[in-house]
């Protein structure tokens, strides 16, 4: 008896703060896969509110809520495409949040890219649930730094990371 490939997925993101929306795609890839790698995206020209480190550490908590028995979550960081980090992490599939039809439209692209960059890896687009569809972490941030309540777009650990975070 031959043991089976791992279904590997890819989820990248900034995840600059990791939001419900984020949990959301993550709990719904995780169903249709046995191991799920997170790439946190790094890149060089922009200034996050959250470190590398922190976000890593959010990740893992958020990831172990909606983790079902038997899965497996990694996260990593990349700097470079994100078909070259999910071909480095095993993927054969990348899962993309969409939230409208401007996501669409935009994901739509970078999907024939990728196809023709890595034909052997494809793409899932996931909805976002109707209760998670608004939100974006660039609206959170911005909410948080304003000493807005974050905490119908975030968990309640984030939320107060978040605050932390603002009160600097």
């Amino acid at each position: 008896m031959t043991k089976s490939t791992p279904r590997t997925g890819f989820y990248s993101g900034s995840f600059d703060p990791v939001t419900l929306g984020h949990t959301d795609v993550l709990a719904r890839a995780l169903q249709l896969v046995d191991r799920l790698v997170i790439g946190i995206g790094v890149h060089p020209g922009k200034t996050p509110m959250f470190t590398v480190d922190e976000r890593i550490e959010m990740l893992r908590s958020e990831a172990a809520r909606v983790t079902p028995p038997g899965a497996i979550v990694d996260v990593v960081t990349f700097a470079g495409l994100t078909v070259d980090a999910a071909r480095d992490a095993g993927a054969n599939v990348i899962f993309r949040g969409l939230r409208d039809a401007t996501d669409f439209d935009y994901e739509m692209q970078m999907c024939g890219m990728n196809g023709a960059m890595a034909p052997g890896i494809g793409t899932v687009f996931l909805p976002a649930s109707p209760g998670v569809r608004h939100i974006t972490a660039t609206l959170v941030r911005q909410i948080a730094q304003m000493g807005g309540d974050v905490s119908h777009f975030v968990s309640a650990d984030v939320a107060q990371r978040l605050k932390h975070k603002s009160k600097r």
